[in-house]
């Protein structure tokens, strides 16, 4: 499958069993420590969730998430040649964002910033969950299914492909979604890093706000 042609594609074990699985095996322990914080008031700035993740997410309300994780922010890193190499594109790294799903969590459709011009969903562990998306482009359109195992990532172009998830039926699901910019495309060298100095910073530290 071309990913210059379908504007998406799956790859299989991007990563091994072994780190797929430590990562998995680590976000769950980050989310149970950052819950034991929240609810013991640890932090008086209000701004902690930029260091220990948040069940803030306006996409996901009641997910755990975390923007730039140190982990996944290297994970961004680690996947950028794999991501040239099947899009054949030169890429600038954005951002990373991971989430861990929770019975009856819905992913509505949508399209991507400018940040997720290149993207990817990683999975890194629990049970399955379907992802929906529109290889057409065209909006409201019924899409294909695609499953993903741990360790298999599925690239697409998430400003111009809708992409969902139905009601989540399973206890808890774990995804990474890495980003990048087309070097390319106008205003992609800006972006680089979505906006911020270097990887591994909270949104907070924006450059462009």
């Amino acid at each position: 499958m071309s990913f210059a042609k379908n504007k998406f594609v799956v790859v299989k074990q991007v990563i091994s069993p072994e780190l797929t699985d430590f990562i998995y095996k680590y976000f769950l322990m980050k989310r149970t420590a950052a819950y034991t914080l929240h609810e013991n008031n640890y932090f008086a700035d209000k701004k902690y969730y930029l260091i220990t993740g948040t069940w803030g997410d306006s996409q996901v309300p009641d997910a755990y998430a975390h923007y730039s994780d140190i982990v996944m922010e290297t994970l961004l890193l680690k996947v950028h040649p794999i991501m040239e190499k099947i899009t054949k594109l030169k890429l600038y790294p954005s951002y990373s964002y991971a989430r861990i799903y929770n019975k009856g969590n819905v992913l509505k459709r949508h399209k991507d910033r400018f940040s997720c011009e290149i993207s990817t969903t990683l999975n890194l562990g629990g049970d399955n969950w379907p992802i929906y998306l529109e290889p057409s482009g065209k909006q409201n359109m019924k899409g294909i299914k695609i499953d993903l195992k741990p360790g298999d990532m599925l690239i697409y172009r998430g400003c111009d492909l809708e992409h969902w998830r139905d009601e989540f039926k399973g206890e808890h699901c774990s995804q990474v979604f890495l980003h990048y910019n087309n070097k390319k495309t106008k205003n992609s060298k800006k972006n680089l890093f979505d906006g911020r100095p270097h990887l591994g910073l909270p949104k907070y530290y924006d450059k462009r706000n």
